[in-house]
């Protein structure tokens, strides 16, 4: 019988490189395969977790989907700085089109028109926690934290988190994980609603399982309808703020303070707040940005 038009591929056939993908007994199960790396997203990354939703959301052999991180340490930190420094600082358009491609693999995963499972292994990061939010349901381990250091590393939270938190969470709380930086442990995001379900590490994989098999003994249509009405709130915000969000990222790519977060990141060191803010106005904002692009050129030499 030849195969559908409108159907799921192999997965060993799509040949990821930076995502492993595996389906079976109804269940697809997407990994970022990054661990070295925390599990952050660079372009290669997207592209193939964008691949993987359109193949899972095709494919009428998967009725739940399980997204995770490789190993132990991180679920995902969210967007890999480093690219963003290599990429982006010299070449603010291009951060343009990399968002593009962001915007376009959270859609994916958000209306792929059935359940989604947030299974958190590790730190859950700044777009990490966008991530695991554009999923239906989360699952950690016991000894998982939840952070979000875009005010204090260089970028805004603005692809995800302003918009969905003070929907979840409530708007103190929100701006509680955004404004201050701080580790929300497992526990505490279970008690705030951020996540549904924290077990110990050993039964992570049992506890995941569990709600796979529940989420599978539902009506498929009624279940994808469901979501699609529940979205209302979290579609409404992002189709209100994204593009703003998209277009202000991309201007303030090499303002000086941005510049200085992802330099810091970079080079494993704190970043001097009281010198940016003396430095912030007038003359001192100019100097500020010539000695950012005097220090990036240095730094681009071999």
């Amino acid at each position: 019988m030849p195969k559908a038009k409108y159907s799921g591929t192999d997965a060993d056939a799509l040949g990821f490189k930076n995502v492993l993908y595996h389906k079976k007994d109804w269940v697809a199960t997407v990994t970022i395969n990054r661990p070295h790396v925390h599990n952050c997203l660079n372009l290669a990354t997207l592209r193939e977790l964008g691949m993987a939703f359109q193949d899972a959301a095709w494919d009428d052999g998967v009725a739940v989907v399980v997204l995770t991180g490789a190993g132990e340490k991180a679920f995902c930190t969210g967007a890999d700085l480093n690219e963003w420094k290599e990429d982006f600082l010299d070449q603010p358009n291009d951060f343009y089109k990399w968002m593009g491609v962001f915007v376009e693999t959270f859609d994916r995963l958000r209306n792929l028109g059935k359940p989604t499972i947030a299974r958190l292994n590790g730190i859950v990061v700044g777009g990490g926690n966008e991530l695991q939010m554009s999923c239906d349901l989360a699952v950690a381990a016991d000894n998982v934290y939840i952070r979000h250091v875009g005010t204090e590393h260089g970028s805004v939270p603005a692809a995800g988190a302003t918009q969905w938190l003070p929907i979840i969470v409530g708007d103190r709380r929100a701006r509680e994980i955004l404004l201050l930086c701080e580790q929300i442990p497992a526990a505490k995001a279970l008690e705030w609603g951020l996540i549904n379900e924290v077990v110990p590490r050993k039964m992570l994989d049992a506890a995941v399982a569990r709600m796979t098999e529940k989420l599978f003994k539902k009506l498929p249509e009624c279940t994808r309808y469901t979501k699609q009405q529940l979205n209302f709130w979290r579609d409404f915000s992002w189709a209100m703020t994204i593009g703003h969000a998209r277009d202000w990222l991309t201007v303030h790519t090499s303002a000086p303070e941005i510049v200085e977060g992802i330099n810091a990141f970079a080079e494993k060191r704190p970043i001097d707040y009281e010198k940016i803010r003396k430095q912030m106005g007038g003359t001192g904002r100019r100097k500020l940005a010539a000695g950012h692009r005097k220090n990036s050129r240095k730094s681009g030499k071999k």
